[in-house]
């Protein structure tokens, strides 16, 4: 009878999720962002993409190298690692920043911690927050898209003239909005269909809603996130943008117009899911993603900045770990008595 009882590790129930297999659907699902940025911002952002993959890949196989550890580029966690980085930044941004930030993200984001599955922070996060130190107004400056016109730019950013490279995007103008006290629906009236189609300024994976939320539709669809995170960053961002914009609708920009801009939807479905960073219960990924949500809006209504998402998963990322031992697990057989 003995001998018919197999001894093993937990777990003994497995599921055909390999890491590889998440991070290519992560890729695929990136695919219509990146199509949507190499069609507004063409040439310059194919190479910011591919300069961000190559140097991020580069990196960790040097990492490897050094640290005497098995190729673990494989798992396409570090091509993943590059392109959401290479989405979170301005098209205009010098190819030797991308290059210092990728390596920033694999080497002290995520290699100094013990490589996949065991970094505290998401990599790209950490990239972005080095190069926003660092170099403040090469990331803030903004290329206006390829296809708009001399006579659209006057229209929508009066204060350019008609050959202008720049252009402010739609958080910024709402931050103007609050600090000057503008009417802040003019800018989201006028701007809010080009959030949805990404014809506005702004980082290369941002600015199209359409391809974000097919992106984000996909892995849903596929298992490979839940719908937790997503949706509880997005009800919490909506409820507080809402609450502002009650309380003075003449400084606010509407609710929707936050949810379209910047860089929410690409937080909420790309980066806050990562699940090395993430909660493991159900109830904490609600908490998690509910402080995302709220932290993000507080910068952009209350701080200095116009957006908050990086801060904001970078600060719950620290969080994590005092959530899950709040929030624990219920074993399999249920609590013991």
């Amino acid at each position: 009878m003995l001998s018919k009882i197999t001894i093993s590790c937990a777990p003994h129930i497995g599921k055909g999720l390999s890491t590889r297999r998440v991070m290519a659907d992560v890729i695929i699902a990136l695919a219509p962002a990146m199509a949507a940025a190499g069609y507004y911002f063409r040439i310059r952002a194919a190479i910011l993409i591919c300069t961000c993959v190559v140097a991020s890949v580069a990196t960790e196989w040097l990492c490897n190298l050094i640290r005497r550890k098995p190729n673990s580029l494989g798992d396409f966690s570090a091509v993943v690692t590059g392109i959401i980085l290479a989405l979170s930044l301005p098209p205009g941004l010098p190819v030797w920043a991308a290059v210092i930030g990728s390596c920033f993200s694999i080497a002290v984001g995520k290699m100094v911690f013990g490589g996949l599955g065991a970094n505290i922070f998401n990599p790209a996060m950490v990239g972005r927050a080095f190069l926003t130190a660092s170099f403040g107004v090469l990331m803030t400056t903004w290329a206006v898209p390829a296809t708009i016109s001399g006579v659209k730019m006057s229209r929508i950013a009066p204060e350019n003239t008609v050959d202008a490279r720049t252009q402010a995007t739609p958080l910024a103008w709402s931050k103007l909005a609050i600090k000057q006290k503008y009417g802040a629906n003019r800018y989201s009236e006028e701007n809010f269909a080009a959030t949805i189609t990404g014809e506005v300024g702004g980082c290369l994976g941002e600015t199209c809603v359409i391809a974000l939320l097919v992106g984000g539709l996909y892995l849903l669809i596929r298992g490979t996130i839940g719908v937790h995170i997503p949706l509880a960053v997005l009800l919490s961002a909506f409820v507080f943008a809402a609450i502002a914009y009650l309380g003075n609708s003449y400084r606010y920009v509407q609710p929707v117009f936050h949810l379209t801009s910047g860089g929410l939807l690409l937080g909420a479905f790309f980066i806050a899911t990562d699940p090395v960073t993430a909660p493991l219960t159900i109830r904490g990924k609600w908490i998690y993603g509910i402080g995302i949500g709220t932290v993000t809006m507080l910068i952009r209504i209350f701080g200095e900045y116009p957006e908050g998402v990086m801060y904001a998963v970078l600060l719950m990322n620290a969080v994590t770990p005092l959530i899950d031992r709040f929030c624990k697990p219920i074993p399999a057989g249920g609590k013991p008595r």
